[in-house]
Formats: C-alpha cells, structure tokens, sequence
C-alpha cells in the first residue's frame, strides 16, 4: 500500500466516522461539529484528486461561513432537543434502506469498472497547470449552460424566500414617509378653547 493510498483510506474512515456522528449526535451543536469534521476531511480527499482549489472553497465556504453561520443559529434559538429527536429511531429502517442501496449502486458501479479493466494511471499534469484555470474553462464552454440554469435557479429560490418569509402583520405599525410630509399644522394641532379659572369662580360669586 502506498502513501497516497494509506492518506486516502485514512481520510474515508474519518469522514465516514464524522458523517454517522452528524446523525447520531444528541448535541445540534456536536453535529455540526461533527459536520465541520467531514467538510475538512473531504478538503483533504480534494487535495488527493489534485482539486485544490475545491478544496480550499469547501473549507473557506461552508466551514468559515455556513457552518459558523449555523452554530450561531443553533446556540442563539432555544433548541427543544428532546422534542427534536422524538421519533428519531422510527425512520431508522428507512434511512438504512436507502444507504444499502446507495452503497449496492456504488459498488456496482465499481466492479463494472474494473470488470472492464483496470484503469491507467492518469498522466502527471505538466509543470504551468492550474486548476482554477481549467475549472474556469470547463465552466464557462463545456457546461455554460447547466451553470446559468443553476444560477437562475438560486436566484429563484432566494426570490421564494424572501416573498415567503416577508409577511406584513396587522398588529405591527409602519410609518409612511410620504403622508408624514403631506401633513398640515391643522391636521397635528387642534385648539380647544376653556374658560379660566377667575371666570369660574366670578360666575359662581
């Protein structure tokens, strides 16, 4: 076994280990540690593929921004864990059927791959390659399409969002700049004329 490979089965036992403790945690707050875990050891399978920049955008994205974003969250909202994780085993057998088939489809298609022959060793990439560069190529003239329609779906999905958590309730006052202007010293002011005191007390002697 050689190093890369000892590196690889070494970061898969740990991303695996990371994944079932993302499930099992009774802790939302271990979970998403255990979620930071995975994220970092699939940056370190990246770096095996030569992916670097992927693997860099993994770690700066989702565990610098979405998952210290979601601990916030988390710590921030008073998380009623007990009733969180009511019925949890009663989706256990149906979770576990769709790994095992997840599992039987992927090594499926491993034997079919190798039954054909084992595969080359892919040549060494020459000394000026860059990644960032080809993934840009790759992005941009081989899959301009797919990129944009996921573009335009993100868009439409924060859009979606925005308009359904955007609600005006009856109860809460707003104030409307216009009208404010538009308002006239008779509208604000209303003078009420009253007798004074002397009056009263002449009238009464």
């Amino acid at each position: 076994m050689t190093f890369q490979a000892f590196i690889f089965y070494s970061f898969s036992a740990v991303l695996i280990f990371a994944a079932i403790g993302v499930i099992v945690a009774r802790n939302p707050v271990h979970a998403a540690l255990f979620l930071v875990l995975a994220f970092f050891t699939s940056a370190g399978l990246w770096i095996l593929l030569q992916a670097e920049f992927l693997a860099i955008t993994l770690v700066l994205v989702y565990v610098g921004a979405v998952m210290v974003l979601f601990l916030f969250v988390v710590m921030m909202i008073d998380v009623n864990i007990a009733q969180l994780r009511k019925g949890f085993w009663s989706y256990l057998p149906l979770g576990a059927t769709v790994a095992l088939l997840l599992v039987a489809e992927m090594t499926t298609l491993i034997l079919l791959h190798y039954a054909a022959g084992a595969p080359a060793a892919p040549a060494p990439p020459p000394a000026d390659y860059s990644n960032v560069r080809e993934l840009g190529r790759l992005i941009y003239t081989d899959y301009v399409y797919p990129f944009e329609i996921a573009a335009a779906i993100l868009l439409v999905a924060i859009v979606v969002a925005i308009a359904l958590t955007l609600r005006r309730r009856k109860v809460t006052k707003y104030v409307d700049p216009a009208q404010q202007v538009e308002v006239r010293r008779e509208q604000r002011i209303r003078v009420v004329p009253m007798a004074t005191e002397k009056r009263e007390e002449q009238r009464r002697g």
